[in-house]
């Protein structure tokens, strides 16, 4: 067996039939899956006991997150590979397979993003791969964009963990998902440390996945996952970051976090976006920091200059787009 594909799940019986039909009917069989429930309430448990008995399930207590849930199923899982998959997804059948192909690529290949696509506008992309800004902003590489677009292998900075393969004995090595994110730029964070470790993440073009997207949250925006995002992207910097790197990295940083305060004050969000930073600022020193080690130097001068290109890409694209509406 080759591949554990972990389906976190917290309330989302609704979801569970599409998702693991689509499954079902893989050209690739070498794989098992894992449900890791994060205590839910509508009935999943039953549900799958009566119409998945053959799948394993494992319920946690309580509801501990995203990152919990997979770091359960992770360390559970026998197989060299895991896949992330969230339950409000389908996949097409070759999408195992492609992505079994595309981390064995390279044993220097941590994690593989899938292409994503928006379930209910299946020309548009969800999702080809997560980049990282100077300016502390994650971005979903291609959202919005005709599914025409990234029809290409390439170099990502994080793999977006909704849909993604990870080579197993690397999280021994960097660690596993930080369980005090709870969720939210939980995999940007992990695959930066991949990065800072000298592991690539990359983009797989012909793994597809329809995906419903907040099928947990509910909504593209709320007070739980603006505060959410706001305090884990303080702890994402500060602990990925060296001082050196903070310090060169201080007025983007400023600058980024300042506009976003300004888009969430629009959409009637702002305080709860400060208060999420607040709380990231005032518990950053809980945070297990990444270890600056003297060998890992090129690592961050190349993560450094990827981060300046990114920010770059993003605001020509964000320029772009906002031609072809005008």
């Amino acid at each position: 067996m080759k591949v554990t594909i972990i389906i976190p799940n917290y309330n989302g019986k609704h979801f569970m039939e599409p998702c693991l039909k689509s499954l079902e009917v893989q050209t690739c069989k070498d794989f098992k899956i894992l449900v890791v429930d994060n205590h839910s309430t509508d009935g999943s448990l039953e549900y799958m006991a009566q119409y998945y008995p053959d799948i394993e399930v494992i319920a946690l207590k309580e509801n501990y997150g995203f990152s919990t849930a997979v770091n359960t199923g992770i360390r559970h899982a026998q197989t060299p590979y895991v896949i992330l998959l969230n339950n409000d997804t389908t996949v097409d059948t070759h999408y195992v397979e492609a992505m079994i192909q595309a981390i064995e690529e390279s044993p220097s290949i941590f994690s593989v993003s899938s292409k994503m696509i928006q379930m209910y506008h299946p020309d548009l992309i969800d999702s080809a791969g997560d980049l990282y800004t100077v300016l502390g902003w994650g971005v979903c590489r291609g959202a919005g964009r005709s599914v025409q677009n990234y029809q290409n292998t390439d170099k990502i900075f994080s793999a977006c963990a909704g849909a993604a393969i990870y080579r197993k004995k690397i999280f021994e090595k960097i660690g596993y998902f930080d369980e005090s994110h709870f969720a939210y730029l939980e995999d940007i964070d992990v695959g930066y440390r991949a990065k800072i470790y000298g592991y690539q993440n990359t983009y797989c073009p012909t793994a597809l996945v329809y995906h419903v997207g907040s099928g947990t949250s509910g909504s593209k925006y709320n007070t739980f996952k603006v505060k959410l995002s706001a305090r884990n992207s303080i702890w994402l910097n500060y602990k990925n970051m060296p001082f050196f790197q903070l310090l060169l990295n201080f007025i983007p940083l400023v600058v980024g976090y300042f506009v976003k305060y300004l888009f969430f004050c629009k959409i009637n969000f702002g305080n709860d976006y400060k208060e999420g930073l607040k709380e990231g600022w005032e518990k950053r020193k809980s945070c297990n920091k990444v270890p600056f080690r003297m060998r890992h130097l090129g690592n961050y001068i190349r993560i450094e200059l990827e981060l300046i290109k990114n920010t770059f890409s993003y605001i020509s694209d964000w320029i772009q787009r906002k031609l072809l509406k005008n």
